[in-house]
């Protein structure tokens, strides 16, 4: 079949929205039909050339939910016709880390930039050439083929433009605080960068209990939008969260850093890492150029003082269960979603969505399609 996608032909580049071939589903394989996709940092990684693609061109995006139309033979944990949420790694429910309850870390993930699916073939065509798919899912595209094990089944009532967003902003900012910094009730939070991640990040340090979250972004609307949704102060800078954190403390310094920024330095870490006590957390979530491997941090202090530098992945968590449970908190009331969406574009309207997000205009904007 064919299928309108956004396609990236060269890093650098940008996004080209272009007809492509569509094969059908293999044995372990789902058509999806897209109905929303989350404009997130990490595509743009791939247009900047941050983030290496292992095949060009390359059909972008990974958060998305859509309506099954075809499975393949031996795929049983779908049908057409339900609605699937699209997490960006599989979970095979069989490798040491998916039966560790680390569905997050699934051996799988090792093919995400690769652009073939899990037998090592590709299912999108252009010209006869073979066009790589975003994590297996590509989800800026109006239809396309994804692993099985990448679909989650939701309930059927809960609205896919809002639900796209836990494909992987929600379960990764949530997850960052949850998990990644362990907030406990009655800490104090320093998040860095309130974009799709942080704004999440922001509402899972209130879930956990937070006292004092602080909120750092230098764009007056995202600390709005961080005031809405839970953060207790909003400031402009780290030097500014780092005295409000001592101010509760006793000078001690704030309990976790989650660092949330689109375009992650090795020096947002070493300022982070000055902020929090000793035994402290740095929970590190945004990613940065490959090449960047430098962090001004003292080892003396980080052995005495015991502080602890986390990466998170997907929050840490486990998608195919946490997604659930993160749709069943929206439903109870509990979690924000819909106001998460700042602004919906068209496909064809891909590249300005990414340009409201570098000027700040947005937290999430999302693709709709027919």
């Amino acid at each position: 079949m064919k299928t309108n996608a956004a396609v990236l032909f060269s890093q650098p580049g940008k996004w080209e929205v272009t007809e492509v071939d569509l094969d059908g589903p293999g044995p372990t394989e789902v058509l999806i039909k897209m109905a929303a996709a989350g404009l997130c940092h990490s595509d743009d990684h791939l247009v900047t050339g941050d983030m290496p693609a292992m095949k060009l061109p390359f059909a972008g995006g990974h958060e998305g939910a859509g309506i099954v139309q075809e499975v393949g033979s031996a795929v049983t944990n779908v049908a057409p016709g339900d609605h699937v949420l699209i997490q960006f790694i599989p979970g095979c429910g069989r490798c040491r880390w998916c039966a560790g309850g680390m569905q997050n870390l699934c051996d799988s993930g090792a093919m995400l930039l690769a652009g073939c699916q899990l037998d090592g073939t590709y299912r999108m065509h252009k010209d006869g050439t073979e066009v790589g798919q975003m994590c297996m899912v590509s989800t800026f595209s109006e239809y396309t083929i994804a692993p099985s094990i990448s679909c989650v089944r939701i309930p059927d009532d809960i609205p896919l433009t809002s639900a796209c967003l836990v494909g992987c902003g929600v379960p990764t900012g949530v997850g960052s605080a949850e998990v990644g910094a362990n907030v406990r009730p009655g800490d104090v939070v320093i998040i860095m960068g309130i974009g799709g991640i942080g704004i999440n990040a922001v509402q899972g340090a209130k879930l956990c209990g937070a006292a004092r979250i602080i909120a750092v972004d230098p764009i007056p609307f995202k600390r709005e939008a961080a005031l809405e949704f839970g953060a207790t102060d909003a400031v402009e800078n780290i030097q500014q969260a780092a005295r409000l954190a001592q101010e509760s403390t006793n000078g001690q310094g704030a309990d976790s850093a989650i660092l949330t920024i689109g375009v992650l330095r090795g020096e947002h870490i070493g300022q982070a890492f000055d902020t929090v006590r000793k035994g402290g957390t740095i929970a590190v979530v945004g990613i940065g150029p490959v090449s960047d491997q430098s962090i001004p941090v003292s080892p003396f202090i980080l052995a005495m003082f015991q502080k602890r530098i986390q990466g998170v992945l997907y929050g840490s968590l486990s998608p195919s269960k946490d997604m659930l449970r993160l749709l069943g908190m929206y439903k109870a009331g509990q979690l924000k979603l819909d106001e998460l969406v700042t602004r919906t574009y068209s496909l064809d309207q891909i590249n300005e969505g990414y340009a409201d997000m570098h000027a700040g205009r947005n937290i999430r904007g999302v693709i709709t399609f027919d």
